[in-house]
């Protein structure tokens, strides 16, 4: 007892708080800004880790990993622009609450969920760290390929008002991400000799240009208007009340098991997790405007690509298997400060290790602090002229892409993506299902390749196996349900409907 009290005490040092606050508001400022990821962020700012301790140093990064995750809510919900991929879901409901005049309430609720998902997933990988990661091994090429197909299910639910619209787009998003070199094979495809396509349409310049830009060129046919006088009453009116820290505790707690789950299987990652959760969030919930304006279904996004954090580094710090691209960049931070992932920093390495996890805790509870108290003033973006707004977005999405890999051709793919955007908006086609295709296409693919390999290319074989494995059968039951799930619930609205107009 007297050891973990020494823990909390060096994550709580005044040196190691300032080292929280400071990577927490980095954190925050990274994710709000389109294009700049937690990866870029955590990776630009490693060097200036070198000097530090490695208790302190770690402190530092996991505060940036965690607040840049709620961060990428703010842009997405004022402007519907995701600042991170992983925050793409929760501008669905998000962007539409500030349509309808309650910004602040999903600001405030975004801060809230992302909070209790990251609590859950800092016990999470206090506890479970070595059962959970002894886990993420039994998910074989079969598993992650079922895994895929089950997000890619996901588009149903998305598209319940035109299910063949939202799997059009579906299609598109796979296509996409089939261009570049063949995983397998190594040859180059759809291609079209371009030495550019070669390696293949990236994830930012596509959201960017998809959420940001074509939501840009949509405002430029509004007329530019100043905020009135009412919204500005209505932001300083805006108050927090006790109860907006509890409003949905089993939505939390289910959406962070989501998020930790999907975390711990290495190639994932938020992005999954808010998509997953949202469609789950969506069978449970009793709001009819789940996905068009439910505070909930912000709850449902930020709690599960917050609590991918802790999942993430479960494998990072037990296995040395990187979660996702954020915690790969941590990984060479460990190794730079002399530190080998494995059973070792959880003993020898011990007094590093746990004050790290302690100060998650600490970098979530600023991270709550100045998402709730803040929202009041980052609901304020919505006043500024759209004129002037739209300037400014443009700016920085153009930054944001071009500071990925300092490419101008990505650029150019953002504007593509931007004008194909706005046009199927304009023709009433959500263009979430595209994004959706372009993560799991990959995952998908490396997967069936994999166990088409290791079952001689046989494709019957390979799916008898696959109906054989416990975890398969279990991801092909959610599937179905999946799938049927928004059927039924649509069923149920046009019965309920009849019933209230026949009396």
């Amino acid at each position: 007892m007297s050891e973990i009290l020494n823990y909390i005490l060096v994550a709580f040092s005044p040196i190691n708080l300032l080292f929280a606050l400071i990577g927490t508001v980095i954190g925050i400022t990274v994710g709000a800004l389109p294009g700049f990821t937690p990866t870029m962020g955590i990776a630009v700012l490693i060097p200036l880790t070198y000097t530090m301790e490695p208790a302190s140093a770690l402190v530092f990064l996991g505060a940036i990993y965690c607040g840049s995750m709620f961060g990428g809510s703010i842009s997405a919900i004022l402007i519907n622009t995701p600042g991170t991929s992983a925050a793409a879901a929760t501008a669905m409901d998000g962007h539409a609450m500030t349509q309808k005049g309650k910004a602040h309430g999903a600001l405030v609720e975004a801060s809230v969920a992302s909070f209790w998902g990251g609590i859950i997933s800092v016990l999470a990988l206090i506890f479970l760290a070595p059962p959970l990661a002894r886990f993420a091994f039994q998910f074989g090429p079969q598993e992650r390929f079922m895994m895929a197909l089950f997000g890619l299910t996901i588009i149903a639910s998305l598209s319940t008002k035109d299910v063949i619209k939202g799997l059009m787009m579906g299609c598109v998003g796979l296509v996409v991400a089939c261009i570049g070199m063949d995983p397998m094979l190594g040859s180059p495809r759809f291609t079209f000799k371009n030495t550019y396509l070669m390696g293949g349409i990236t994830m930012i310049p596509t959201v960017i240009g998809l959420f940001s830009v074509s939501q840009i060129f949509s405002t430029l046919k509004d007329p530019v208007k100043l905020a009135d006088k009412d919204m500005i009453a209505q932001f300083r009116e805006a108050k927090i009340s006790w109860k907006d820290l509890v409003r949905y505790p089993v939505t939390y707690l289910r959406s962070a098991v989501i998020g930790i789950v999907v975390g711990i299987i290495p190639g994932t990652g938020g992005d999954v997790a808010s998509y997953v959760s949202h469609n789950v969030g969506r069978a449970f919930s009793k709001e009819e405007d789940f996905g068009h304006g439910a505070r909930e279904g912000v709850a449902c996004c930020e709690a599960a690509n917050n609590a991918v954090t802790g999942g993430t580094l479960i494998p990072t710090l037990t296995l040395g298997v990187p979660g996702n691209a954020t915690t790969a960049v941590m990984l060479s931070a460990l190794t730079i400060h002399g530190l080998t992932p494995g059973y070792g920093l959880f003993t020898t390495e011990r007094a590093v290790t746990y004050p790290f996890i302690c100060a998650l805790f600490l970098a979530n509870l600023l991270m709550l602090i100045i998402g709730m108290f803040g929202a009041k003033h980052f609901a304020k973006v919505t006043l500024t002229p759209k004129n002037i707004l739209s300037a400014f977005v443009l700016a920085l999405s153009v930054m944001g892409t071009y500071a990925v890999r300092g490419n101008a051709r990505d650029v150019l793919v953002m504007l593509i993506f931007g004008v194909v955007g706005y046009v199927l908006k304009l023709y009433k086609y959500n263009v979430v299902p595209i994004v959706l295709g372009l993560i799991l296409g990959p995952i998908a693919e490396q997967g069936l390749s994999q166990a088409l390999l290791l079952n001689g290319n046989s494709l019957s074989t390979t799916l008898l196996s696959m109906l054989t494995r416990p975890i398969c059968i279990t991801l092909l039951v959610l599937m179905i349900a999946s799938i049927v799930t928004p059927y039924i619930m649509d069923a149920r609205k046009r019965k309920k409907a009849a019933s209230v107009k026949a009396e």
